[in-house]
């Protein structure tokens, strides 16, 4: 399935979840925010949002420092 994360195409297995994809990219446990064709996917909501085709996805990983 062909999705796009961060402007560029990736292909995901069907009936990926964002906690699916999260861990493909090793951000398990990571502070992160994610956007799905342009709406915030609440941390509580990442297991049970199931990707379509053609989604676009935004993940940004809060870094830390002073």
């Amino acid at each position: 399935m062909h999705i796009t994360l961060n402007g560029e195409a990736r292909e995901i297995a069907p009936a990926s979840t964002v906690a699916d994809l999260l861990a493909e990219l090793d951000l398990i446990g990571k502070r992160v925010a994610v956007e799905r064709n342009g709406e915030i996917v609440p941390r509580g909501q990442h297991g049970a949002t199931v990707l379509a085709e053609d989604d676009a996805l935004e993940i940004v990983v809060a870094v830390g420092g002073g």
